[in-house]
């Protein structure tokens, strides 16, 4: 006999479990179907792990590089074990997970192990990992199934050609590596490796790394990594990918047009995901509104085309961060609930990339502020001029800062430099309270720290800096 719910949550990443907590919390009866990751990509092989291999490579640059400016001297030679930092990312990535499962049961909402396949826009077949198979009937299906990783054409998977999903989910690294695509995946994954000892070189096909960010930062995080040592090829086309007995060849089209053949243990993928929109009955939902490339479509209510047929997160293409799917799914069940609620602006979500120099930002870049019409302010401040900066003995970097010059709306915010993902909040709550450059710079910043830096480039935009 089928199990009736009023939700029924396809997929337990970030945007899905999130997505059935708040419906449980508004009343509603809930059930939520994961296959293997409770709390997704992000919790398991994504988001959480990788912090935790970002900050060990972070300490093993301290200790093996700059030593000697914090006083520590070292009799014999230091070596940075990656299996230790391996299995730390996994003891705290099985920390969360946990935490997601605790979550689950405090509100009471049915979990099912196994393999969920729509048979239509009311009806769910489970195929349990324990064995057996179990039908959902629902009121109303979200659906939260994610995203896969793009892969260059004719590649595929193998020993020595890869994404970052083999990469984190083993404790060896390569002695030399290839990396293909310079977005947020690659900048993260050639710090870690840089840091312990692999030869990297990364090959993106747009002008610049991080190429949705500010050119500045982009340009600022590209003349760090070469001081780094690692080999940073931009405007370079990927030819072809041929894997050799003890390495692998890359054939790419330079920026002066090129041929160059480019070798290493192992080439590593980072060029993107797609939407999953395979394998699970998507098709069953007749009439549905399916974007092959972009996704499931879906209104500000995360509400698709069909009657109780919602989508949230990676699958609907909208914008591929955790945090994102995570207000989607909290949109979503309240609409259902018939809750106030809200509405989300994609251009105004918060950004971040953990590589050192963090790199973090909203809104709107200059070039795309005129473009959109404004007129604009725009101030930078180094944090080579901040205090706390050079108590960390890090102070590469800057905070710019974009406003409506007519308005004064804080229309976007670029950073690169120290702990730059942890001051991007202020600025986004800013935007969302409508605060002016006037209000946020004359608000009282602890001192001495890495915040004030963002009280100077709103001075800045008043045309009156204090500290430059």
């Amino acid at each position: 006999m089928a199990k009736e719910y009023d939700v029924v949550v396809l997929g337990a990443g970030p945007g899905g479990y999130t997505a059935a907590i708040r419906a449980a919390q508004l009343g509603l009866k809930t059930a939520i179907v994961e296959k293997q990751w409770w709390g997704g990509v992000c919790l398991n092989v994504g988001c959480i792990p990788s912090k935790a291999l970002l900050r060990n490579a972070e300490l093993a640059h301290i200790v093996r590089d700059r030593a000697k400016e914090f006083g520590f001297i070292y009799d014999g030679e230091v070596k940075a074990d990656y299996a230790v930092a391996y299995k730390r990312s996994r003891k705290v990535a099985d920390g969360r997970v946990k935490g997601v499962q605790f979550l689950m049961r405090k509100n009471k909402i049915d979990t099912y192990e196994g393999w969920g396949t729509i048979q239509d826009k009311s009806t769910i077949a489970v195929e349990l990992n324990s064995g057996g198979n179990e039908t959902l009937k629902t009121k109303n299906l979200i659906i939260s199934t994610g995203s896969v990783v793009a892969m260059l054409p004719n590649t595929q998977v193998s020993e020595r050609v890869t994404t970052y999903l083999e990469v984190i989910q083993r404790d060896t690294l390569p002695n030399s590596i290839i990396i293909v695509g310079a977005g947020a995946i690659g900048t993260e994954f050639a710090y870690i490796m840089h840091n312990y000892g692999v030869k990297v070189t990364m090959v993106e096909f747009m002008p610049r790394m991080l190429p949705n960010e500010d050119a500045e930062v982009s340009q600022e995080l590209e003349k760090t990594y070469k001081r780094m040592g690692i080999t940073v090829m931009t405007n370079t086309r990927v030819e072809s990918v041929k894997e050799l007995k003890n390495k692998v060849q890359v054939t790419v089209t330079t920026a002066d047009g090129k041929q160059e053949t480019l070798e290493a243990d192992e080439v590593m993928q980072a060029i993107g995901f797609r939407p999953r929109l395979k394998g699970y009955g998507l098709e069953n939902i007749v009439g549905l509104n399916v974007d092959e490339r972009k996704g499931i479509v879906i209104d500000e209510r995360m509400a698709t085309n069909i009657d109780g047929v919602w989508a949230i997160g990676d699958v609907t293409g909208k914008l591929m961060l955790a945090h994102v799917a995570e207000a989607m799914g909290v949109i979503a069940a309240e609409n259902i609930a018939g809750a106030e609620t809200i509405t989300l602006d994609y251009r105004m979500m918060p950004r971040a990339t953990y590589c050192q120099p963090q790199v973090a930002s909203f809104g709107y870049t200059e070039e795309q502020a005129r473009e959109a019409g404004y007129e604009i302010h725009v101030s930078k401040f180094p944090f080579q001029a901040n205090g706390k900066a050079h108590g960390l003995g890090d102070y590469t970097g800057f905070v710019k800062l974009i406003s409506d010059a007519k308005y004064g709306e804080i229309l976007g915010a670029h950073m690169i430099g120290p702990d730059v993902t942890e001051l991007l909040y202020g600025l986004t709550l800013a935007h969302n309270a409508e605060l002016t450059p006037e209000e946020l710079s004359r608000t009282v910043y602890p001192h001495p720290t890495l915040s004030e830096v963002i009280k100077e480039a709103a001075h800045g935009l008043e045309g009156q800096p204090i500290n430059m």
